[in-house]
This record gives C-alpha cells, sequence and structure tokens, in this order.
C-alpha cells in the first residue's frame, strides 16, 4: 500500500531509518523531475520550488562567511530576543541532554546568534556549519527550520531529506518564528534541532508554544514600559490645553487628553520635532519626552493634495508602504496580514467588501469580523487614504505595487486563497 505523507510522519516514530529512507527517495525522484512515491507535504514542496527558482545547488554545502565576534555582539545586545532568551532556556533546555538536541535562536536575517544544549550535538552541529554567526536563510542553505519558517511565517518541521540540501539530510529541526507584538515584524526564529532519531511530530507544537510565551513576555515587556511613559505623561498633559496625547516611540497611546482615545497613531520612522503632518490626525506639533512624543494636533484642516502610494512587497520577508503628498512622507513597515489586504485591495482598485476579502483572505466569506478588525487597524495609520463600504484607496491616489522579480514568491507566507492563486497562475518560461 503506497504512504502518504502522514503515513510518513507516523512512521518516523517507530522507524526513523526506514521514514528517512522514503524521504530520500521523495526528494531524489523530485530533483530528477520524476513522480516521487510520496506526495512530499506542502510546506516542504513549496519550499522546494522556491529553492528551484533561487538556484540553491541541493548536492552542494553552500555556506556564507560567519560574522565576525564583534558584529554578533552587536546583533546579539540590540536584538529584542535577547529579552526573551530565559522564557526559551526555561521551556526548551530542560530536557536537552536527555532528549539530545539542541536550542538556537536566530535574528530577522537568519544569522544564528545563540546555540544552547546538548554538547555532543552541538559538535554534530558544528560540522553543518550551524554555530553561531552562520547565515541560515532559506535561499543561502535551502530548506531549513530556521529559513523556512523566516518565509512562511508559521512554524515549520524539517524532518531528513525535506531538507533541500543533501548534507544536512541526517537532521531533524522544527522552528517557530518570533514576531514583535507591538507592530508584528518578525524578530527572529527558535528552532530546536538534533539526530533523526530525536525526531518526534509533538516537538513543533512545543517549539511554537514556548515562542507564543516569549512574545507574551515581549507584550508584559511593552505594557510595563507604557505604564512609565504615563507616568511621565501626566503631569505633563495636565499643564497642556487643548488636544493632546503622549505616544510611545512606536506610536502607542500612553495617555490622552481633550480628545477621543486612540490605541496607536502612524508615525514616520524619524519624527521631526515641531510642525509635521501625521495621517489619523493631520496637522501637528510634536515634542519629545522621555522614552515617547507629545503629539498636539491643531486646528487646520488636512491638505487634500494627491497622494502616491508605494507598497513594497520585493522582500520575502519584509514588506513596507510609503506614502507621499503634499503634507510630505512616511514609510511604515507592515505585517504579514497587513501586507496582504494592501495587496488585494491595490489589485481590486474599485473596491472589496468584507465577505469579498474573507473570502480572499480564509476562503469564507462568513470571516468578516476578523477582516473588519484588520481593517480599522490599516485605517488608524492610513487615514482618510481608505475609504470603506467598500474598502478601496481613494480614487485621486496613486498606487503603486513593487513586486518580487519572480511574481511566484509574492507574499511567500501567505495561505490566502486569492494571493496563492496568483502565486499558482505564473508558470516558468
Amino acid at each position: 500500500m503506497a504512504l502518504s505523507a502522514t503515513d510518513v510522519a507516523h512512521l518516523a516514530l517507530v522507524d526513523t531509518t526506514r521514514a528517512a529512507r522514503v524521504l530520500s527517495e521523495v526528494r531524489s525522484a523530485r530533483l530528477a523531475g520524476q513522480r516521487a512515491p510520496v506526495a512530499p507535504r506542502p510546506v516542504i514542496e513549496q519550499s522546494w520550488e522556491r529553492m528551484f527558482r533561487h538556484g540553491v545547488d541541493p548536492e552542494r554545502d553552500r555556506r556564507s562567511g560567519l560574522l565576525s565576534p564583534e558584529e554578533l555582539q552587536r546583533r546579539r545586545e540590540t536584538s529584542r530576543l535577547r529579552h526573551v532568551l530565559p522564557v526559551l532556556r526555561e521551556g526548551l533546555l530542560a530536557t536537552a541532554d536527555v532528549a539530545r538536541h539542541i536550542m538556537v535562536v536566530a535574528d530577522e536575517e537568519g544569522r544564528v546568534l545563540w546555540r544552547e544544549g546538548s554538547a555532543p550535538v552541538l559538535r554534530r552541529a558544528d560540522g553543518l556549519g550551524f554555530e553561531p554567526g552562520a547565515d541560515w536563510r532559506e535561499d543561502v542553505v535551502g530548506t531549513n527550520g530556521i529559513g523556512t519558517p523566516a518565509v512562511v511565517r508559521r512554524p515549520v518541521q524539517v524532518f531528513a531529506a525535506e531538507h533541500f540540501v543533501r548534507s544536512q539530510a541526517t537532521w531533524t529541526c522544527a522552528g517557530a518564528p518570533i514576531t514583535d507584538p507591538r507592530d508584528g515584524r518578525l524578530l527572529g526564529v527558535v528552532d530546536v534541532s538534533g539526530p533523526l532519531e530525536t525526531m518526534h511530530p509533538a516537538t513543533l507544537s512545543w517549539v511554537d508554544s514556548v515562542a507564543k510565551l516569549a512574545e507574551a513576555r515581549l507584550r508584559e515587556m511593552h505594557a510595563r514600559t507604557l505604564e512609565r511613559l504615563r507616568a511621565v505623561a501626566a503631569p505633563v498633559l495636565a499643564r497642556v490645553g487643548g488636544r493632546a496625547l503622549v505616544v510611545d516611540r512606536d506610536g502607542w497611546t500612553a495617555a490622552v487628553t481633550g480628545m477621543p482615545y486612540t490605541r496607536r497613531i502612524a508615525l514616520p520612522a524619524s519624527p521631526a520635532v515641531g510642525r509635521t503632518w501625521l495621517p489619523a490626525l493631520g496637522p501637528c506639533a510634536v515634542e519629545p519626552l522621555a522614552g515617547g512624543w507629545l503629539v498636539r494636533p491643531a486646528d487646520e484642516p488636512v491638505p487634500d493634495g494627491a497622494a502616491r502610494i508605494v507598497l513594497d512587497l520585493r522582500q520575502p520577508r519584509r514588506w513596507s508602504l510609503e506614502v507621499s503628498g503634499s503634507a510630505g512622507s512616511w514609510s511604515r513597515e507592515l505585517s504579514p496580514r497587513h501586507a496582504e489586504l494592501l495587496y488585494l485591495l491595490a489589485v481590486h482598485r474599485a473596491g472589496r467588501g468584507a465577505a469579498g476579502l474573507a473570502e480572499d483572505l480564509f476562503g469564507d466569506p462568513a470571516r468578516t469580523v476578523t477582516v473588519r478588525a484588520e481593517m480599522s487597524r490599516i485605517r488608524r495609520y492610513l487615514g482618510g487614504l481608505l475609504e470603506h463600504r467598500p474598502y478601496r484607496f481613494r480614487d485621486d491616489a496613486e498606487v503603486a505595487v513593487l513586486l518580487p522579480d519572480d511574481p511566484r514568491d509574492l507574499l511567500p507566507h501567505s495561505t490566502a486563497p486569492a494571493v496563492a492563486g496568483r502565486r499558482a497562475a505564473v508558470r516558468a518560461p
């Protein structure tokens, strides 16, 4: 009886060697352009397709240079992941020696920052180039438990010959992305790796759970930061007449007076002290505070000139929005969901209702509550540039979308039917 991908996963629990042999046959068949005995799991097959397009050599152990000790230390000291190392260690290292695994933490660029765990396994990892400062981006070393989760923005387990590069086929990895709860930006990936015999399907859920605990710790830290800023803001707002709010450096509101509470406002990357224009508030006076900004809206109309909106989707892991017009310009890094939604609105310039967007995103037109919540968040920074009923960019706005060189690399994290359909519609020459 033919095996399925699910059968192979179950087989790995009782016969790791046979499961690895089956996957090796699958990999060899796909590389030769032949029919495989078992279809690869979709997340693996899609990754392999990206490797073919990027020209990764499956038979060559391809490595880039390590970071210098000074650069590695600089990245460690500036990464927000340093704040959650205790959470990761507590959750993942307690059984490292017994379970024969190591924990690896990489930044958003796939560079290994920390690596701890079983000493024998660490020595084996050295032979794979899986060491501090190494570059484990997917398009550098192939399908793996760090680079692939960073691209698809969800937890991924890679077992044996599911690794695209042959030299990694004696290894098993389970990695989960860690995002910044303030803005959805990818901070990095935490991965548990080890020899083939350490493979277990539950490892992925375990790693993902610990990654979510790390994100929860970052949310707690942000809440405490806002509390401290709130204490600074109280006497300042007591002296200010009229409308004003105090926000942190990322635009999250700590305190407000004389105007409705807004959870977050869009700020330029480097706000200029003095007069500036903010999408949700119009002309404002901006003054620095310890840990944030005092923002005072001016009682003047919002400039009504035509705007140019550039949606940049060229990078596989980082997407941005840039808006320019008569009031100046500003840019913002986008979360995966907002990148999807804004792309769909750019495609449908005539507009798209909540049910239509739900169908595009989830294949289910009934999931309008989620769509409306996300669109509400987008309107907080796009302001009047985004209309609703239906949702659409303002008619006089010029909208440009910058796409990857290969359209099949469009938003590779996205499982939205409308986005996946557009990727699938592109045929290789």
